[in-house]
């Protein structure tokens, strides 16, 4: 493979992916429903103000998930270089190697 990596790396790296997301999932319901939905449910569904908070709040998670997925993708594309000379200068330093 192009990337270096061998299936079980692969298998993990989409594990973790799973993972996050499940987690940015379960943060996102959690919180958004304690700022939108009040303790006491009076009615069966979503007012209008309720169903507008929410819609806003996940939009809001969303967002900042995009740009943090951005922004660390671009330090990593940025240390890149830095971590290919590394590991050409002391093969046993690079990621993934044992000693």
């Amino acid at each position: 493979m192009a990337t270096g990596l061998n299936t079980n790396e692969w298998q993990a790296a989409g594990d973790l992916e799973i993972e996050a997301m499940q987690d940015l999932y379960k943060r996102m319901t959690t919180t958004c429903h304690k700022k939108c939905v009040t303790p006491r449910y009076k009615d069966s569904e979503l007012t209008k103000g309720e169903s507008v908070c929410i819609d806003r709040c996940v939009a809001k998670y969303m967002d900042v998930h995009d740009r943090i997925g951005k922004h660390l993708t671009s330090m990593t594309l940025q240390q890149q270089p830095a971590l290919q000379n590394q590991a050409a200068s002391d093969p046993s330093q690079a990621v993934g190697s044992y000693k």
